[in-house]
């Protein structure tokens, strides 16, 4: 037991010193470092808007359930998917309300509905609005192939980082070898990853038929996505 514990310090020892003399290497070879820096814009394709269904927003002449038949009603003319894009958030009462004045309990219901572009996201605004249901907001936004298009920036960076280094080391009369180093630089926190992006609704008009929006004029946020990164070649 005792020799087996000697040869495996002996392993450690011999990979350490190994180690060692590879970063050695590393440091005495001459080498230029680039960083570079890529983004872009994308428009969000996953738009989570918050929806809030109150009694008292009609002066408890409507009740809930009526306002939910009536929401439910209208998503659906909208093609929306109710089982897949409608969750239920929260089911609550004014009973602060109710102890203070000895008034009936007036109800709350709050939703969250997913939409997949901002002209759907409008057209939910307006037909709701038609109902009375006009606590209507939008919680975040996220663009579905966020991470396929990093990692696209992130080869594109690098190959930005390599075009620079083959121009500092031209200009040396010299030519870049092969990279030894690469680091990613990117912040962990996405660029206007989930937040909110606005939507604003200057102006619409209806088709003949009534039941087609035209000329929406719509202004939405676009998602930033970014990579830089730092890369050292020989030479």
């Amino acid at each position: 037991m005792k020799y087996s514990g000697f040869m495996l310090l002996v392993m450690i020892l011999i990979s350490s010193n190994r180690m060692f003399a590879q970063t050695k290497n590393f440091l005495d070879q001459p080498y230029v470092e680039t960083r570079a820096y890529v983004d872009t814009l994308v428009v969000p394709d996953r738009i989570y808007m918050s929806i809030t269904i109150a009694e008292n927003d009609t002066k408890g002449k409507t009740s809930v359930e009526e306002l939910e038949k009536k929401m439910t009603a209208q998503l659906s003319k909208l093609g929306i998917d109710l089982q897949k894009q409608l969750t239920v958030q929260d089911v609550g009462s004014d009973f602060k309300k109710y102890f203070l004045k000895q008034k009936d309990v007036l109800k709350t219901k709050s939703y969250l509905l997913l939409v997949y572009d901002a002209n759907m996201a409008t057209r939910v605004l307006i037909e709701l609005e038609k109902e009375n249901i006009s606590n209507v907001s939008v919680a975040k936004t996220e663009y579905s192939k966020f991470e396929d298009m990093e990692i696209e920036l992130k080869k594109i960076a690098v190959q930005k980082a390599r075009k620079i280094a083959g121009a500092m080391a031209e200009a040396l009369d010299r030519k870049i070898g092969a990279a030894v180093y690469i680091s990613d630089l990117n912040s962990p926190i996405r660029a206007l990853g989930g937040k909110v992006a606005g939507i604003v609704v200057s102006s619409y008009s209806k088709s003949k038929s009534n039941e087609e929006y035209t000329d929406l004029n719509i202004d939405f946020n676009k998602i930033k996505i970014e990579a830089e990164v730092s890369v050292k070649f020989l030479w």
